[in-house]
């Protein structure tokens, strides 16, 4: 007697439809992280509040490199003293220490709500961290860049200066 082979076959439609739902399932993924951190955000300096020295802080060029530091890494804030770049540097000191400004690089401070709601606002997950922001109208700039890690401000001169 002929037995018929009831067994499945290597193309199923359960295979098939696994297959199409794994697919949309990691292009899904991917989509939304490549707009979750390609999305930039704004700064409007008449919303936050910056200082120099006593002065609140007005920004009047069209690009600035923003550099989150801390005060208390002295090489850092030295070095950011004395960086000269096409752009302008605009350092905020997560200690809120009050600096003399130098020739390319104004020193900011802030209250800590500002500087903790600036850390929300921008992820800033490590210091010094760096990105770039462009004006949009008046006050109100948008960032321009990813933020980064800032490692060597040596090889940030040189990069900048591309630009």
């Amino acid at each position: 007697m002929a037995k018929s082979k009831g067994g499945k076959s290597l193309f199923s439609l359960s295979t098939l439809l696994a297959s199409f739902f794994g697919s949309a399932l990691i292009a899904t993924a991917f989509a939304y992280f490549n707009y979750k951190f390609s999305e930039y955000k704004f700064i409007d300096f008449k919303e936050w509040v910056f200082y120099e020295k006593s002065n609140i802080f007005t920004p009047k060029e069209e690009k600035y490199v923003v550099v989150f530091y801390s005060s208390r890494d002295a090489d850092t804030q030295n070095k950011l003293a004395n960086t000269n770049l096409n752009i302008p540097i605009i350092a905020i000191d997560y200690y809120n220490t009050v600096r003399e400004n130098s020739d390319s690089t104004t020193f900011l401070r802030s209250g800590t709500k500002n500087s903790l709601n600036f850390i929300q606002r921008f992820n800033i997950y490590e210091s010094p961290s760096i990105f770039f922001i462009k004006k949009t109208k008046d006050t109100l700039y948008k960032q321009d860049s990813m933020i980064r890690k800032l490692d060597n401000l040596d090889a940030l001169s040189k990069e900048v200066d591309k630009l």
